[in-house]
């Protein structure tokens, strides 16, 4: 395994941590409503594909308040793990969960990038995975604080990537029609300016009939 080699959906977990009222409410590196949209776009995206999913709380009912509804309607079925450590990587009920995946490469993304991301992202590089952060889906307390923390992970060897790459990476070929309509309709709701040009290039070009909204 090297992380030269891209990202498919049999070898890659992702793990998203801490994306409660609380803590988004101090991130000032990135609009949050972009933040949210990002989030929920890369929780689409690992749910097209199968990927394993692991959804991490911190003091849910004391502080941070619950996990997105965006968020968690993804994949409903997913009991987020309730920690009360800052560090993820500290409490075993994620660590198994990670293990129990059975795959080495670690897609993350956190709030807060310093704090959330930073701690697991350096404790599971020392533990030999190899970890992936999605630096559009997470959010410090300042630019420079995300910022600073990106390159410390990347200084210990995390692959920085968007929520987009990820989705695009997993699609790979637009043959693979198994997953072209879903990733067309996430496309469609979640990539911004992307996703205005595939509906032009659908009705205008194609003369598809006009999209109705949901």
């Amino acid at each position: 395994m090297s992380n030269r080699e891209l990202l498919n959906p049999t070898n890659s977990a992702l793990i998203l941590i801490d994306h409660q009222p609380q803590m988004a409410f101090g991130v000032q590196s990135i609009d949050r409503q972009t933040l949210k949209n990002n989030t929920v776009g890369l929780a689409k995206a690992a749910k097209i594909f199968n990927v394993p999913t692991i959804y991490t709380s911190v003091e849910t009912e004391s502080f941070s308040g619950y996990i997105w509804p965006e968020l968690l309607a993804v994949h409903p079925d997913q009991k987020p793990i309730e920690r009360t450590s800052m560090n993820s990587w500290e409490d075993k009920a994620l660590v198994d969960a990670v293990k129990a995946t059975g795959r080495k490469k670690l897609i993350i993304a956190a709030l807060w990038t310093e704090v959330c991301l930073t701690f697991p992202a350096l404790e599971a590089l020392a533990e030999g995975y190899e970890v992936y952060i999605v630096t559009d889906a997470s959010g410090g307390t300042s630019k420079e604080a995300h910022d600073m923390s990106v390159q410390r992970m990347i200084q210990a060897g995390a692959v920085p990537v968007t929520w987009q790459q990820v989705l695009l990476e997993y699609q790979r070929d637009w043959a693979h029609k198994e997953t072209y309509e879903a990733v067309m309709e996430l496309v469609l709701e979640h990539s911004g300016a992307y996703g205005m040009g595939v509906d032009y290039a659908y009705t205008m070009v194609h003369k598809a009939p006009q999209r109705q909204a949901k």
